[in-house]
């Protein structure tokens, strides 16, 4: 016999998103969707529609998160922003994953400071090493398309690639 699942209701919203803040960290936005998923999810496996009340049950989750200091949108931007320039993320990038997890502008541009040139220069070189890039002069082209896509300029990806290799 199957085991009959308790509906979703406040609680299990609340322990499922201590769950999953535990594992990463996230934004209110990222939160919020992960929350109503698991209210539809549930609604489906029912075949009923979701509880009226379930946003506000949502709403009442997030606030308790931001009010226990689990969920900062502030902090997940700055430490989302450090660790994708660790990894040699340029700053268009870096905006747009931030607005792909529900940080508005201002927040994401905060988080990322006043960086110059030389920023984003010094992750342009991470990534030209990390992908092995400017070995090949037959394979240039190729590669300044690479770091276009990443959200590189022109100059950035070309003074990144005319650097010697190390």
């Amino acid at each position: 016999m199957a085991k009959r699942r308790k509906p979703v209701d406040r609680k299990a919203l609340e322990a499922a998103a201590l769950r999953y803040l535990s594992q990463r960290g996230a934004s209110r936005a990222q939160l919020a969707r992960v929350l109503r998923r698991r209210v539809d999810r549930d609604a489906r496996r029912r075949e009923e529609e979701p509880p009226p009340e379930a946003d506000e049950w949502i709403e009442e989750v997030l606030g308790k998160m931001e009010g226990w200091g689990y969920l900062d949108d502030a902090k997940f931007a700055v430490d989302k922003a450090k660790a994708m320039r660790r990894r040699g993320a340029s700053r268009r990038k870096i905006q747009a994953k931030l607005a792909e997890k529900g940080i508005d502008r201002e927040l994401a541009d905060e988080a990322l400071g006043e960086e110059d040139r030389d920023a984003e220069r010094a992750a342009a070189d991470k990534l030209v090493k990390r992908r092995r890039f400017g070995r090949d002069p037959e394979r240039r082209q190729k590669e300044l398309a690479a770091l276009a896509r990443a959200g590189f300029s022109y100059d950035v990806a070309k003074a990144a690639l005319d650097s010697p290799p190390e």
